[in-house]
């Protein structure tokens, strides 16, 4: 019998898979946003060496760390444990592990070698059927990328137990914020996904807003006040310099985004008191208008393979979605809830998009069809905004600001299914995240 193992896709959106005879593969679907936390075990990871003791420890709690945040799985405590893994290569007394109920266990090893680089193997067991699920892996890398390894080992127990595609190896770009409310003062930085080894990319001496990775997680689109004016600026990750897109004399230019092939940026441009949507090359040239409305067209996302852009707009009298072609065309409206939608983002899978949604005086996280059908409401508060989507589609990130002059801004995230709402760890308050693709 294979490994009893999530399917993760839910049921308000896609058919159940039918029920599993019991000699087969135990599926466990999302029935209404429910589901019950598949327990597993992860023993510290054999130290190799004596100079991998640490790492090992603090590479099995990442690891377990990533599979417990999802809300899918739950950590057996290791004061329940009655066999102990001493040793990679040792036989794995499964009768101990189902005494305890773990349906998954992961046994890992790190070494350390004297150019100062670690190896991190691991193995992935179905407890149940007594064997191993798939080959064993193996990373390497340097001591200072301990954490992306743990990440790395994260996905690929991930993907195997539930049939979706990774997501813990990816980083986060941000907009840090410090002071009171009145005097918020923002710089750009970038974290891994789960709010770790911070680097901040400018200063705040500036207001900065909406940064947005590149396809390659390698650039950083964002908009800047230095000049006293909104202004688009692309920044290099890995050098962090910058360089600011070409601007039309007397205007302002503002929420950037790539398309998928990172060639063209597409972004909202006000001038003469009117606001379009248009598009460029990332190199600042060939510029063309693709929307040309008394209304304010704003928010743009391409969608996945590039042949449309979702956006908002105001010209049906308030905030709406609507839908062109990527070189510009009558638009489709999407949205026809009650209340007011914004800042739209494709989803990576391309089935979905998110939206921001204002209404009754409350805020929320949504998701819907890219017709505009099954609308769903992920979220409600004070101030919810600005959804961006993990790499797999399957996890939101956005802005929640609480209420008052004291009010904060910090972020979380969210399953699609509306389940498993946490906060994401950061060093100060926070707004406006971009994820990154899995990097490389």
């Amino acid at each position: 019998m294979m490994l009893r193992f999530l399917t993760l896709i839910a049921a308000f959106w896609i058919l159940a898979l039918p029920a599993q005879a019991q000699d087969g593969p135990l599926r466990i679907t999302i029935d209404e946003g429910v589901i019950e936390p598949l327990p597993f075990a992860v023993p510290e990871f054999v130290a190799e060496n004596a100079a991998a003791a640490q790492m090992a420890e603090q590479i099995a709690r990442v690891v377990a760390a990533d599979l417990t945040g999802t809300g899918l799985f739950r950590e057996i405590p290791e004061d329940a444990f009655i066999s102990k893994i001493t040793s990679f290569s040792s036989p794995v007394e499964f009768a101990d592990w189902r005494a305890i109920n773990a349906q998954a266990l992961i046994s890992g090893a790190v070494s350390t070698g004297s150019d100062g680089r670690i190896s991190v193997k691991f193995r992935l067991y179905d407890v149940f059927a007594g064997q191993e699920m798939g080959a064993g892996l193996q990373f390497d890398g340097t001591q200072d990328g301990w954490r992306r390894m743990a990440h790395k080992v994260s996905d690929a127990v991930y993907s195997r137990l539930t049939g979706e595609s990774p997501y813990f190896d990816s980083r986060v770009v941000f907009v840090a914020e410090s002071g009171t409310k009145g005097e918020r003062r923002k710089r750009l930085a970038i974290m891994d996904y789960d709010g770790a080894n911070v680097q901040y990319l400018t200063d705040s001496s500036n207001i900065v807003l909406a940064p947005r990775f590149s396809p390659t997680g390698d650039r950083i689109l964002y908009t800047s006040y230095e000049t006293g004016f909104p202004r688009i600026y692309v920044l290099d990750v890995a050098s962090v310099g910058r360089r600011a897109l070409e601007n039309q004399p007397g205007s302002m230019s503002f929420s950037p985004r790539f398309s998928p092939d990172g060639q063209t940026v597409i972004y909202s441009l006000t001038q003469g008191g009117n606001t379009d949507i248009y598009r460029m090359n990332i190199n600042g040239d060939g510029v063309q208008r693709l929307t040309n409305a008394p209304s304010i067209e704003t928010a743009p996302s391409f969608s996945p393979d590039g042949s449309q852009i979702v956006f908002e707009s105001d010209r049906s009298g308030n905030q709406q979605l609507y839908i062109m072609p990527s070189s510009g065309g009558e638009p489709r409206r999407i949205s026809f809830g009650p209340g007011r939608y914004g800042t739209p983002v494709w989803s990576p899978r391309g089935d979905l998009i998110a939206f921001t949604k204002q209404s009754k005086g409350r805020f929320h996280i949504g998701v819907m069809r890219t017709d505009g059908s099954e609308e769903r409401l992920l979220t409600a508060s004070f101030l919810d905004e600005g959804p961006t989507w993990a790499p797999n589609g399957r996890v939101i990130m956005f802005t929640r600001e609480t209420q008052g002059a004291g009010g904060q801004s910090s972020l979380y995230s969210v399953d699609i299914t509306g389940r498993n709402l946490k906060r994401v760890r950061t060093e100060t308050g926070a707004s406006d995240p971009s994820w990154s693709p899995l990097q490389e």
